[in-house]
């Protein structure tokens, strides 16, 4: 029997178009290829920590590595050590009690993290308060699980703190029109990508916030402990574990982003019910990556200290390249990044593909007036990037709020960020 001949074709689930490949995967690739070609490209643009681990984590996980009997599967929950580890850490500096058994779970990254609570509390339709600008993944994320999303605008005339008379008329006028109430709000502080600090009267506000509305608050908050004096957390506020989950991480302050080691803390039942999506993922993470962790939670102020006099140094240098461009910068910025204000005079002075663009920027930069799908920002990013071969981020990626801004990491050795100093005073103006 002749079998007919046809072609296969297949097709994406639906929620693949409602996500773009994330910025800096794409971005990378570009950069890459640069460098392949030989242009020796400086990235300032991603946070990935440079600086080695505290030598007790990298000694235990060396130590560890070598045992016979660790190479098995973990617990779903972590090992208690770690558990525990993080409960003394967070009572130490946060003044926060928390019960090691059933109020912590480690996470594979902060990332993933975002995606299990998502997955726990967000039901097809129902809200999600997104600041903007904000991380990317809180937008992906709540894209890929069916959530209907609500942005709330995050100004630098504020402090870059939420507007909550503003969101409560977004919530008045979405119950009025019949949606699905806001379930879930995502917050960022200290911020990424502002660098605006937390203070204890925000947290106040955004934990009454929750409990008045019945919104779940997300604070995410791997930038405590960078170039801040104080750090904070929401889970000090009283009542807060009744409505608040907080995301922390090892990535940033301790220097082990491709760890892969975070961690999320409220109450017993939040932490159940996201172990009930998190369970059906994974299987854990590597044994000894745990106890090298426990021992780097150890670390005491002189860590920290010498740690943030190195990205101290660091920070001058950035701020020296946010004038060279002719951008603006609250010099208060925690965590590691600088963000900065494009200057209208300075970017007249950009030799652009479009000409005779008159940037008004008190008045904002209408999206007509530049070439399609760009922003103010990604055609200053690009300048830098092909001019003087520096990798800078655009604010645009953040949201649209960021669209007259741009952001430099910190992740980079002094020289090389003199170097890309010299780069962009010599090609950009």
């Amino acid at each position: 029997m002749k079998k007919e001949s046809r072609t296969f074709e297949a097709r994406p689930a639906e929620r693949i178009g409602t996500v773009e490949e994330y910025y800096f995967s794409r971005k990378l690739k570009e950069v890459a290829a640069m460098n392949a070609a030989g242009l020796d490209v400086i990235n300032l643009g991603v946070g990935s920590p440079d600086l080695p681990p505290s030598g007790a984590a990298i000694n235990t996980f060396i130590k560890e590595v070598q045992r016979p009997d660790v190479h098995g599967y973990q617990p779903y929950v972590g090992i208690p050590a770690l558990r525990e580890a993080f409960a003394e850490w967070y009572k130490r500096w946060f003044g926060v009690a928390l019960d090691p058994a059933k109020e912590i779970q480690p996470l594979i990254g902060s990332k993933e993290g975002i995606l299990h609570i998502s997955m726990a509390f967000l039901n097809e339709g129902d809200g999600v308060l997104v600041p903007n600008p904000g991380y990317p993944t809180y937008t992906s994320v709540s894209r890929l699980v069916g959530a209907d999303i609500v942005q709330y605008m995050l100004d630098e005339t504020r402090g870059w703190t939420p507007d909550f008379e503003a969101i409560e008329a977004a919530l008045e006028a979405r119950a009025a029109k019949g949606l699905k109430p806001v379930k879930l709000m995502w917050a960022n502080y200290p911020n990424m990508p502002t660098g605006a600090d937390a203070s204890d009267e925000l947290f106040h506000a955004l934990v009454d916030f929750g409990r008045r509305h019945n919104i779940i608050i997300c604070n995410d908050n791997p930038y405590s402990f960078i170039l801040n004096p104080r750090p904070r957390s929401i889970l000090a506020v009283e009542g807060a574990k009744d409505c608040c989950i907080e995301l922390n991480s090892m990535s940033k302050a301790h220097n082990m982003p491709g760890w892969r080691m975070a961690m999320l803390a409220s109450n017993a039942q939040f932490v159940e019910w996201i172990l009930r999506v998190k369970s059906n993922v994974d299987s854990g993470q590597f044994r000894p990556m745990q106890t090298a962790v426990v021992e780097a939670l150890k670390a005491g102020q002189e860590w920290y200290d010498a740690m943030n006099e190195v990205y101290r140094r660091r920070r001058d240098v950035a701020g020296k390249i946010m004038n060279a461009l002719g951008c603006t910068f609250a010099p208060q910025q925690v965590g590691m990044f600088l963000w900065g204000r494009i200057s209208d005079f300075r970017f007249r002075n950009l030799d652009l593909e479009f000409q005779n663009l008159d940037f008004r920027f008190q008045k904002g930069v209408t999206q007509e007036a530049l070439s399609p799908g760009q922003s103010l920002s990604e055609v200053l990013a690009d300048k830098v990037l092909h001019d003087a071969k520096v990798f800078i981020t655009p604010g645009c990626i953040f949201g649209s709020t960021g669209d007259s801004y741009i952001r430099l990491s910190l992740c980079c050795k002094e020289d090389v960020l003199e170097k890309a100093l010299e780069r962009i005073k010599k090609n950009i103006f």
